[in-house]
């Protein structure tokens, strides 16, 4: 029976390594429009959902890849399931993107001060972040510290939820239908140079 129990934990950890941060890539004159995504509770249906993805929610990331915005997603998820968000990503239909997930406790402790950070550090190597969804107050309060206009930010409703977070946000989904015109029809391409 230990056996068992030690075999089961090694194969259910086997994916639980941290999944590093990857460099911020300085912005180009060809590239330097961004969209910022959450994705537990923004891109899932809810925080525990981590195995589910939201419906339309990957057609809306990819419409703003399309229109040549660069795609960040930043997560504060337990590092001992960070390990299967790259797949999960993809297995979803999720566009490539660049991914930053929470590194140490005090980034798990104070998400808005994580995703500040590194949504700071696009903004300081020439990217300006256009539109940015999350479903919490602490992803609100990160996109009005690096002064994401309320008019381009979204609040999403988690499931079960009867409303949305408190923050500065144009709106409250319910989900990602309801906005996919909104990103096809009214989100600019960006301009090529």
């Amino acid at each position: 029976m230990r056996n068992l129990i030690i075999l089961l934990a090694a194969v259910l950890c086997s994916s639980c390594a941290q999944l590093p941060l990857a460099a911020i890539p300085p912005a180009t004159p060809k590239q330097a429009q961004a969209v910022v995504f959450d994705i537990d509770g923004t891109l899932t249906p809810h925080l525990l959902s981590i195995f589910e993805a939201r419906i339309d929610a990957a057609d809306a990331v990819r419409i703003f890849a399309e229109k040549g915005y660069k795609i960040i997603y930043l997560s504060t998820r337990s590092r001992w399931l960070q390990a299967r968000i790259p797949g999960w990503l993809d297995k979803n239909g999720f566009p490539r993107g660049s991914l930053y997930l929470a590194q140490t406790d005090e980034d798990h402790r104070y998400p808005d001060v994580f995703k500040r950070q590194i949504l700071q550090e696009f903004i300081d190597k020439g990217w300006n972040v256009e539109f940015a969804y999350g479903d919490s107050h602490t992803d609100f309060v990160a996109y009005a510290l690096v002064r994401i206009p309320k008019e381009r930010v979204f609040a999403l409703l988690p499931k079960g939820e009867t409303s949305c977070q408190p923050g500065d946000w144009k709106a409250c989904l319910t989900g990602w239908a309801e906005h996919l015109d909104f990103v096809r029809k009214s989100v600019p391409s960006v301009p090529e140079n």
